[in-house]
C-alpha cells in the first residue's frame, strides 16, 4: 500500500508561520504611523506571500541564500559581500536575517532601501522586458565597453 501523499509546497508546516505573519500584518494595520498608507492591507497580503515564497526554511526570517535565491529570481544577482551589506541595511546590523517586520518596515518605509528599490524596479522591468531566449549575440572588439 502506498503511503499517503502530503501537500506539495509544505502546506502544514506554513500554517504556524501564516498565522503569525498575518498577527503581524493586524499590527501594522492599528499602527497609526501607517495610517496614511493607501492600500495597506492589499500591500501587506503582497508582502506576505513574497515573504513566504523567499523563506526557504519556515522558521520566519530570511537568511543570507534566500535573499540570494531571491535577488537571482528577480534577475537581479548579487554578490556575497553585497547581500551582507542588504541584510545589514534591512535589519540595520542587528541581525543575519530579515524577519517579517524589518521586511514590511523596509517595504512602507520611506527611506530608500536597496532591497526595496531592486525588488520594485527589477520585478517591473522583468515584466515589460522578458530576457531574450538563447545564446548572446556575437560582439567583437569595437563592441566593448
Amino acid at each position: 500500500m502506498a503511503a499517503p501523499r502530503r501537500p506539495s509546497g509544505g502546506g502544514l508546516r506554513r500554517a504556524p508561520q501564516d498565522g503569525r505573519l498575518d498577527e503581524i500584518n493586524k499590527e501594522f494595520l492599528c499602527d497609526p504611523k501607517f495610517s496614511d498608507e493607501k492600500d495597506l492591507e492589499e500591500k501587506l497580503a503582497v508582502f506576505k506571500e513574497k515573504y513566504m515564497e523567499f523563506d526557504l526554511n519556515n522558521q520566519g526570517e530570511i537568511d543570507l541564500m534566500s535573499v540570494k535565491r531571491m535577488m537571482e529570481k528577480l534577475g537581479a544577482p548579487k554578490t556575497h559581500l553585497e547581500l551582507k551589506k542588504m541584510i545589514s541595511e534591512v535589519t540595520g546590523g542587528v541581525s543575519d536575517t530579515i524577519s517579517y517586520q524589518d521586511f514590511v518596515n523596509v517595504m512602507l518605509g520611506k527611506r530608500s532601501a536597496v532591497l526595496k528599490l531592486v525588488m520594485m524596479f527589477e520585478g517591473k522591468a522583468n515584466e515589460s522586458n522578458p530576457k531574450p531566449s538563447g545564446p548572446p549575440p556575437e560582439r567583437d572588439i569595437a563592441s566593448l565597453p
